[in-house]
Parts: structure tokens; C-alpha cells; sequence
């Protein structure tokens, strides 16, 4: 089994020096967030996931979630994990000192979020649905339900999930049945079911909360008709006192893939107490609080995939011993040959490192945008945070979980025979990270939401404003900076815009061009967008060693990792495309009766 190891130096590369987060973090008030508390921080964060978290990864794939009678049991060492992780102070990091936290910047909660991951997918999951059911309370909840839930949430004591998903509708969630009827005292009965809700029943915490959608009777069809509501596992008090079991029940858990130690539930809601938030009919728009802060939290699981698979491919690459070299023996005291030595070897490792380092510099900066909407004033700085967080989120979220997949596939066939092998730890990965793909909303569904609504559905605003950043950029690059990269990102700069002009043309006449584009759209933006990343790494490398900075070696590895990007992974986007050239007609064309076996 691979032994997870937190990349802090890669970590301080991107943080520190190429987004210069310290002065990001004075400019939005967080006085605290020094340089000094960061590394710290991130420290004893590597401590704590490399020591209680990465051991008992492998112990929650194989033991799984026992559910008796609607009780759900973690794996071994899962509960005493997070009573640690709570004593610790994790569930606190980023949320405000008004309610119970330490008033940290969420763009640090974040890599500490993407350790977790890495080390131990299943059990990130526990207490990373809680950020998002938090951060909708604190948003859109009364006075009153604040001071009931967040208290206990943000300490961890309690966890939240998301209850979106219905047997029959899926990700059409107008087509939800769930009722919720109001009680005398103004709150409301809710019956239904729902299902796929990650950390729906488990026994880390002492009440889960359930952030749940629903129709009020005599409300409009489809989803201008849904309501939001908070629905605790045992009901409370206006002080926040458990008092009661609530109507909320587990009627059973998936048996599933992957992410074993983690319970995905069927939950049951018989005349379950719970109390809107917001507007009546508005709560689609304040579930998409929770589902794009979900988004982001799933890209950074496709980059904590590709992570993980790096290091333990690396770390089996450098000790099997097959073959030698085709330039001559590497190992001549040895029978054989490191496979790190040969080229389809070294692809399929530069690959993994390519999509985990630029991930984590694309999460990063989204994170800081994060950032901006919780603490900044300045309307100019949100209104370009705003732009750039709707065109981003879809692609980060689906890019990046796509890559991770594809990385962690690459893991077994580097690992060979032994990456199928459950003891080696590859498989499992490759199992856990396929979630990920499918997360608040497939690779289509982040698709279609990029390319109908936020580029055709924005008039080509939303991307224009991110091309002409990536023009300024290159801009102010020196003729000497690295201009072969900087020619290539503004021929694809150019493609984009041509490919979406196309696009909008051909939709004119036929909606379909749009959903057999938009998932080649998608892959083709992701792959620019990380050459965007790449080539500020590349450059901030560079001058990093142009002015005798130690650390010589890491800074030309970042460069050599990012040549190899724009050489053998970038020209993927050609393929992408050629494909949207080609139309929807080869696609449309074949009578459905006609699809036959």
C-alpha cells in the first residue's frame, strides 16, 4: 500500500510564491495568516493525515460501512479519527470567529482539504459536507436556526450532508416528491426519500444535519417550485439541545464501487421536523450555495486523486526492477533495469505530476477567489470574482476529476499485475476517485451548464473576460520569458474563441450542436486553462532560479514538468476540436430503434 506523503514543498510553491497568498490574506483582513502560521498550519495538518488518516484508508475499503436496522457503523479506527480531527481544531479552521471558528482564509482550509483527500477519500468526505452545509445556513437561515445549528456544526460535535437526489428524477430535480407541510408552530413536516447522500447516517458525530430540498404543497411544477429546509437527525431546541429522535431514517446504504468507509445512504423522512431557509420556492438558488462550494471541493478530489496516484507510481517506479534501458544499462549491479527508466514509463508519471500540480494551482487561485466572496468590500474585485468563479467552477469540477481518474489509471499500468492487486492499493484508488466524475453533476451536466449557460447563455461575456486575462498576462511577458509556450497558449486563446463562434452559429439552426459539443468543449477549455496555470508556474520558476534562489532542482523540475505539458498533453485539445468541427449529425443521425444488439 502507497504511503501518502503531503507535497508541503509544492504546496509553499504555489501558495507563496506564485500566488503570493500572504499579501492576498492582508488585503482581505486575515492579519493572522502569515507566512509563518501557514507553513504551521500545513505542518501539523501533513501530521496529522500522514499518522491517523493515510493508516486506516485501506482499512475502510475493505471492512466498509456495517448499516443494522438503520444504524450505521464506520470502519475501525474511523470514529477515534475524527474525535482527533475535532480535538484538533480542523472543523474550525476557516469559519468565522463570530461562530465558534478561527477565522482563517477558506483558500487554506482548502489544501489542507485536498491532504485529506488524498490520504483518505472516504473519510474526507465526512466532514467535508459539513463546509457546505454551513456555509448555506450562515448564508440564507434566520437569526434563530443560526444560533440553533451552527454552533455544534462548526465545532464538529455535529456533520451536515446535502439531500437532493430522488430515486426517479436524479439530476432533474424539478421532478422531486418530497413534501413538506407546515406545523402549527412554523415549522414543517417533511415525507419522502432520498438517496446517494453521502455521510447520511454514520456514528462519527453525535447529530447530523440534513440540508433538504422539497415542494410545498400548492407550489409551482418543476424547480421553481422547491424549498429549502434544514432537518435535523435528532430534533433540538432553540438552544441547540439534542431532545428527540426526529422522523429521519436510514433505510439502507449503496453497495458501491468504491469508497467503501464511506456511508452513502437511502434516507427516509416520516413527518420529520424541519425549518425552511430563505424564500419560499427559492431554494434551488440557495442549494446552489452548498452545490458549487461542492463543485470546487470535487475538483479538489480529482486533484488529490492524480496526487496520490504520482506518489505511489513514483515510489514502485523507482524500485522495479524490469528490463534495461534502450540507451544502455541504468543499473548495472542489478539484474535488471528501475521501469522509471523507460519513456512510456516516464509519460505516464509526468502525466499524473502534470495534472496533479496544475490542478492544484487552478484550485488554489479559485480558492482565493473564495476568498474574495466571503472578505472582500471592493465591488470591482467581486464583480471579477463572480465572472470568473461561474465560468471555472464547470470546468475544474469535471477537468479535473476526469484527469484524476485518468491518473489513477495510469497507476495500475504502471504498477502492472500488482496494480490490480487489492493489497497494492491502486485498484482501490482507481474505485474511490470514479465517484468523482459523477459528483454534483456528470462531466455532461458540467458540459452543458459551461458552454449553454455560462458561455452562449452569458453572449460569450463570461469567457471573454477570463481570454482577456490570459492576453494581459502574456502581454507582460518578456520577449525572453519562454515564447514558445507563450506563441502556443495564444494560438489556443485564439481556437477557443473560434471553436465558440462556431459553435453559437451552428446552434442557431439546430439546439443539439450545443450537447454534442459541449463535452469536447469542456476538455478543450480544461486543457487550456491548465496551460494557462503552467505557464505561471514555468515562469515563476524561472525567475526563482534567474535569481540564485536555492531549491535549484525543484524549480527546474516545475519547468521541465511544465514543457512536457505543452509537448505531449496540451495538443490533446486539437482532438477535442476536430470533434466539435465535425457537428452533431454523425451523432443525431442513427433512429433510436436503430440502436440494436
Amino acid at each position: 500500500m502507497p504511503k501518502y506523503k503531503a507535497p508541503l514543498r509544492d504546496y509553499k510553491f504555489v501558495m507563496q510564491e506564485m500566488l503570493n497568498c500572504e499579501n492576498h490574506y492582508l488585503t482581505l483582513g486575515y492579519e493572522d495568516a502569515t507566512t509563518d502560521m501557514v507553513d504551521a498550519i500545513l505542518s501539523e495538518a501533513a501530521k496529522f493525515t500522514e499518522q491517523v488518516i493515510a493508516p486506516i484508508n485501506q482499512i475502510g475499503d475493505q471492512q466498509g460501512c456495517q448499516w443494522d436496522l438503520g444504524t450505521v457503523t464506520t470502519p475501525d479506527g474511523f470514529k477515534e479519527a475524527y474525535s482527533q480531527y475535532v480535538e484538533g481544531g480542523w472543523p474550525t479552521l476557516a469559519q468565522d470567529k463570530e461562530i465558534g471558528g478561527q477565522g482563517l482564509p477558506h483558500s487554506l482550509n482548502t489544501v489542507v482539504s485536498e491532504m485529506f483527500s488524498a490520504a483518505n477519500h472516504s473519510f474526507a468526505m465526512y466532514p467535508g459536507l459539513s463546509h457546505g452545509c454551513i456555509s448555506t445556513i450562515e448564508r440564507y437561515a434566520s437569526d434563530k436556526q443560526k444560533n440553533m445549528f451552527l454552533p455544534k456544526l462548526v465545532e464538529g460535535t455535529w456533520t451536515g450532508t446535502m439531500c437532493l437526489t430522488e430515486a426517479h428524477c436524479g439530476t432533474d430535480l424539478g421532478l422531486l416528491r418530497t413534501k413538506a407541510e407546515l406545523n402549527e408552530d412554523g415549522s414543517y413536516r417533511l415525507n419522502g426519500s432520498k438517496i446517494f447522500i453521502s455521510a447520511g447516517e454514520h456514528d462519527l458525530s453525535e447529530n447530523i444535519v440534513h440540508i433538504v430540498i422539497a415542494r410545498i404543497p400548492g407550489s409551482p411544477e418543476g424547480t421553481k417550485g422547491i424549498s429549502l429546509f434544514v432537518v435535523p437527525k435528532f430534533n433540538i431546541n432553540e438552544e441547540g439541545e439534542i431532545v428527540a429522535r426526529n422522523g429521519v431514517n436510514c433505510g439502507s446504504i449503496e453497495h458501491k464501487m468504491g469508497i467503501h468507509g464511506n456511508s452513502t445512504c437511502v434516507i427516509n423522512f416520516d413527518d420529520a421536523k424541519g425549518y425552511l431557509i430563505g424564500e419560499v420556492n427559492k431554494g434551488l438558488r440557495c442549494m446552489f450555495t452548498f452545490m458549487n462550494g461542492a463543485r470546487l471541493g470535487v475538483a479538489n478530489e480529482g486533484v488529490s486523486a492524480s496526487e496520490a496516484a504520482f506518489q505511489g507510481s513514483l515510489a514502485y517506479a523507482k524500485e522495479r526492477l524490469q528490463m534495461r534501458s534502450m540507451t544502455g544499462s541504468k543499473n548495472p549491479d542489478g539484474p535488471a533495469d528501475p521501469i522509471i527508466v523507460h519513456p512510456d514509463v516516464r509519460k505516464m508519471l509526468l502525466t499524473q505530476k502534470s495534472f496533479a500540480e496544475g490542478g492544484r494551482a487552478m484550485v488554489a487561485e479559485l480558492a482565493h477567489l473564495v476568498d474574495n466572496t466571503y472578505s472582500s468590500k471592493d465591488p470591482k474585485v467581486l464583480a471579477v470574482t463572480e465572472s470568473k468563479l461561474a465560468l471555472l467552477t464547470p470546468i475544474a469540477k469535471a477537468f479535473l476529476t476526469e484527469t484524476g481518474l485518468e491518473s489513477a489509471n495510469h497507476g495500475i499500468q504502471v504498477f502492472g499485475g500488482h496494480g490490480f492487486i487489492q493489497e497494492w492499493g491502486m485498484e482501490q484508488l482507481v474505485r474511490d476517485t470514479r465517484i468523482c466524475c459523477l459528483y454534483e453533476g456528470t462531466t455532461g451536466i458540467q458540459a452543458l451548464d459551461l458552454l449553454g449557460r455560462k458561455v452562449i447563455g452569458s453572449q460569450g461575456e463570461l469567457l471573454e473576460i477570463y481570454l482577456n486575462e490570459i492576453e494581459d498576462f502574456l502581454t507582460t511577458m518578456d520577449e525572453a520569458s519562454m515564447p514558445k509556450p507563450c506563441a502556443t497558449l495564444q494560438q489556443y486563446v485564439n481556437q477557443w474563441r473560434e471553436l465558440t463562434e462556431s459553435i453559437s452559429v451552428k446552434a442557431q439552426e439546430s439546439a443539439d450542436e450545443i450537447g454534442a459539443a459541449s463535452v469536447d468543449y469542456l476538455m478543450f477549455s480544461g486543457y487550456v486553462c491548465l496551460a494557462y496555470y503552467w505557464l505561471k508556474m514555468m515562469l515563476t520558476a524561472k525567475s526563482k532560479l534567474e535569481n540564485n534562489i536555492s531549491d535549484s532542482e525543484f524549480y527546474q523540475a516545475k519547468i521541465n514538468t511544465g514543457k512536457f505539458y505543452f509537448d505531449r498533453v496540451l495538443p490533446r485539445a486539437k482532438g477535442h476540436a476536430a470533434c466539435i468541427d465535425a457537428g452533431a449529425e454523425s451523432m443525431m443521425q442513427l433512429d433510436p430503434e436503430h440502436f440494436s444488439f
